[in-house]
């Protein structure tokens, strides 16, 4: 199997001052209703988790798309597929060393505004950060930033993927943070850029179901990018996408679904997944990813064919990026 080790610190020289790695963590989507939701009902809040908690706990940040909104209050939307996920399912989240969220989806509005603020209260009671959607724009867009080895690392949740204009977070008005128009998006991105050290943009954008990214997307990565992003994370697909780099800066189109329902439209594309693992080391930049099958809505490790056939398949979808037999990212 192919795990992440998170190296201790490093001395710089004999007796003189350690350098001490920072490790990332980042998974696809999240879902806790449906049939996730039974199966939490039946085995407990930990059952999603359960087999890769012991590696995402190791993370100094571990971060992903929660795709639902939090909360007891609320009507569904008029939409084919509306979520809602009780307050008690976020302690798998905590129980998996799960720091932050992004809320920009098109299922944070699925219950109205009021679920979504509801959301907000029950992430911050249980301590998970959380970026992409607030009571006002300035709320959407703020990332959620954590000090890691005096280090400022920050995600900034936007989408691509909403339900109309009713759902963009606005001056007076709550929602997500869209990404249907480059500002405010590109200039929170630049402000980002210049009080954090490193930023990261969790993006929900693409077509369900694809292999490959929109015309439009890759665009919109290379805006981001010259914005001041170090790193960009895709998600919504529900499958796996490949990887591109822009100025040295990694894209990763769609890490593709985590915790989620089988999706009879998607086929078994939509339970293959990963875990992103990103080391900073001074300036130095490395990523892993390490392949994952979701089996009854819980992310599992697998064996080594299973690693190799996902690693063959992420080759094929990426751009100028080559993902080597241990899942180690680079550029080309």
């Amino acid at each position: 199997m192919l795990f992440w080790v998170f190296p201790a610190s490093v001395s710089t020289a004999e007796g003189g001052a350690s350098t001490e790695s920072i490790q990332l963590l980042f998974a696809g989507d999240i879902l806790l209703d449906g049939f996730v939701g039974d199966q939490i009902a039946k085995y407990g809040v930990n059952y999603p988790f359960a087999k890769v908690a012991p590696v995402m706990k190791k993370a100094d940040m571990a971060f992903a798309n929660l795709e639902t909104p939090v909360s007891i209050r609320g009507n569904p939307s008029n939409k084919m597929f509306a979520f809602r996920s009780k307050p008690i399912t976020l302690n798998g989240l905590v129980y998996a060393g799960i720091d932050g969220v992004s809320l920009a989806n098109n299922h944070v509005l699925d219950y109205g505004e009021a679920a979504m603020l509801d959301t907000l209260v029950h992430l911050d009671r249980s301590k998970i950060g959380h970026t992409g959607a607030g009571k006002n724009s300035a709320e959407a867009f703020k990332p959620y930033v954590k000090t890691i080895q005096g280090k400022k690392i920050a995600v900034l949740g936007v989408s691509r993927v909403l339900s109309g204009p009713s759902w963009y977070a606005g001056t007076n008005k709550a929602g997500a943070a869209s990404a249907y128009t480059l500002e405010p998006m590109l200039s929170q991105i630049k402000k980002s850029s210049k009080t954090n050290d490193f930023t990261i943009v969790y993006i929900h954008w693409n077509e369900e179901f694809k292999d490959y990214p929109e015309k439009y997307t890759r665009t919109l990565a290379k805006q981001i990018i010259d914005s001041g992003a170090d790193m960009i994370v895709g998600a919504h697909s529900h499958c796996l996408m490949g990887i591109e780099y822009y100025k040295h800066k990694p894209i990763y189109y769609s890490l593709g679904n985590f915790v989620f329902n089988r999706s009879t439209r998607g086929g078994d594309k939509t339970l293959h997944s990963m875990l992103l693992n990103v080391e900073i080391k001074g300036s130095a930049v490395t990523a892993q990813i390490t392949p994952v099958k979701i089996m009854a809505g819980q992310p599992n490790f697998m064996n080594e064919k299973y690693n190799k056939e996902t690693i063959m398949t992420l080759n094929k979808l990426s751009y100028n990026a080559k993902i080597d037999s241990k899942g180690v990212v680079s550029e080309k």
